[in-house]
């Protein structure tokens, strides 16, 4: 510590690019301290640092006995509350994943301790380094932080437990849904309604969530024992009512628990499998030699959909390809909301069909492949469903929200059918076909990235800068912070790094991700553990990717 102590003193009033000298590793008794990187200017990104401190100093040892869940939630809980301690000095930030709790690099523990990373803004007077105000915050303020958020006195250990045991609760809900053959489950006395669009937090006097007793089940907790609520079975569900009822609602709560929530947040009981995914028209995005032909065909001018690529896709083709390109990442559920999806994707009506002959329409409608996904690819749907009555036709469940409750309503739905049967026609010509994933040309993505600079960032959590390029991802609803994105563009890093051209990125990446995947990564507070499916959908709005169909 005397060591920065002193190189803080020397460079008072200097240049701010002086700071670069304390780059390095210092003693301070009880811990080490790293400052791996030093910003460029007062205004560029902060700094980024690192404190270590061995188990045995800590009092939290009994933690490396428990679970990898269990590990995960105690890590978070140590970020919030180093992030508590450090408000005081705004200087200093952490970074945090909201209501969830994620696989987050931002405190790791390792055989021998546990490291804090986060950043350090170190201050200055125009460009002149404040050394003396630097010195004050990294060798008097920072210990202080470091030391109380990693000794077990200092913390509320009870609330830790509670935290931890919280998130070991769900993952092991999470575990229960294949056994009961569900795709998500949804605790009564779930608190559904968010706040606001931009606010995560539970909104106050929202209806408690009641499950329709006929869909019902008993899911079991190591900790707080059974829990009952709805489950929503495999195969294809809808959800209806009439506007303002909760259909989006309830939607939103199944899809966002495909991560585990924080103590408080009203979703700690709802899980969703973790391969689900929410798919939606995207005009004008990128497609990259995608097979489109279960989907869409016999575009006009002869133009082939077996080997398809854009730069400005339609609606109707942003969600035939999102769709295939989630099976080809591995997925086992597919949402939907009718709101953000295209027409012409979803539905054509009988009306339409006698208009318009099938020989003139490229778009096999999604309601006559989606019952194929469920029957032979085993991929389940749940579908907001507001004004088409032509899905009740395959819906094995359908859910109706009244003032924010749901009933079950599939016996009346097969009522319904009878009694209005449709006359459409199913307009899936040919079997659903099995697509091999594409390769990728990996050296093409360093080269991407050499002409970059090698910058891989995420952007206000909806952009992600890839070397010369910025991934625009605005459209992944189920992205929660922008450390996922950090992270993405790191693992399409370590795919480029791979010789030619990668054959199964999926199962690449799936690789990278497995056992200690932030030994991979840089030595960064910034990251959390994506998805392998979330992964793959950045890579496929790379613009200037390269693609190819299986050989």
């Amino acid at each position: 510590m005397d060591q920065l102590i002193a190189k803080l003193k020397k460079i008072e009033k200097q240049n701010y690019r002086a700071y670069q000298q304390i780059k390095g590793q210092y003693d301070f008794t009880d811990f080490d301290f790293y400052i791996d990187h030093v910003q460029s200017d007062p205004y560029a990104t902060a700094s980024r640092v690192r404190a270590f401190r061995k188990w045995s100093l800590t009092g939290l040892e009994w933690l490396k006995a428990c679970s990898p869940s269990y590990q995960i939630a105690a890590r978070d809980f140590i970020a919030r509350t180093f992030a508590d301690f450090a408000k005081q000095e705004n200087s200093v930030s952490v970074t945090l994943t909201g209501q969830t709790v994620m696989d987050s690099t931002s405190v790791v523990f390792s055989d021998e301790g546990i490291e804090l990373r986060f950043r350090v803004n170190l201050p200055a007077e125009g460009r002149n380094i404040l050394g003396k105000k630097a010195s004050n915050i990294l060798t008097f303020h920072l210990p202080k932080y470091i030391r109380k958020c990693t000794l077990e006195r200092e913390i509320d250990v009870e609330a830790l437990k509670r935290h931890c045991e919280v998130i070991e609760d769900q993952d092991a809900l999470r575990r229960q849904l294949d056994e009961h053959n569900l795709i998500a489950f949804v605790a009564n006395g779930s608190v559904l309604p968010r706040i606001a669009g931009n606010c995560d937090f539970p909104m106050k006097d929202a209806i408690a969530f009641v499950s329709p007793l006929s869909l019902e089940v008993t899911l079991q907790r190591p900790n707080h024992g059974e829990v009952k609520g709805m489950g929503v079975p495999k195969g294809v569900t809808l959800i209806v009512g009439g506007g303002f009822h909760g259909k989006s609602t309830l939607l939103n709560a199944i899809e966002r628990s495909i991560y585990n929530h924080i103590p408080g947040d009203g979703r700690e009981c709802i899980v969703t499998s973790t391969d689900a995914t929410k798919i939606k028209a995207e005009d004008g995005r990128s497609i990259h030699n995608l097979n489109l032909s279960n989907y869409i065909n016999h575009l006009p001018f002869g133009k082939e959909t077996s080997d398809f690529s854009t730069q400005d896709a339609s609606g109707s083709t942003s969600q035939a390809a999102w769709l295939q390109e989630s099976i080809e990442a591995g997925a086992t559920g597919i949402l939907i909301d009718e709101d953000t999806s295209a027409t012409n994707f979803m539905i054509r009506d009988e009306r339409m069909q006698a208009l318009v002959a099938k020989g003139a329409e490229p778009i096999t409608p999604f309601v006559d492949r989606v019952g194929q996904l469920r029957d032979e690819l085993d991929i389940s749907t749940i579908i907001v469903m507001g004004g088409s009555g032509d899905y009740l036709d395959v819906a094995n469940t359908v859910i109706q929200m009244h003032d924010y409750q749901a009933i079950d309503v599939t016996e009346k739905a097969q009522e319904v059918v009878k009694l209005h049967p449709s006359e459409r026609q199913n307009e899936s010509e040919k079997p659903l076909e099995m697509i091999p994933p594409r390769h990728v040309d990996s050296e093409h993505l360093m080269s991407i990235l050499a002409e970059g600079k090698f910058r891989v960032s995420g952007k206000g959590g909806n952009s992600l800068r890839f070397g010369k390029e910025t991934i625009d991802l605005k459209a992944l609803e189920q992205l929660e912070s922008n450390a996922e994105l950090n992270a993405i563009g790191w693992l399409i890093f370590q795919l480029a790094q791979q010789p030619g051209w990668s054959e199964h990125p999926p199962k690449a990446m799936q690789t990278l991700l497995e056992g200690d995947w932030s030994s991979r990564m840089p030595n960064s507070g910034d990251l959390a553990k994506p998805r392998v499916i979330d992964a793959l959908s950045a890579l496929n709005r790379l613009r200037s990717a390269k693609m190819r169909q299986p050989r």
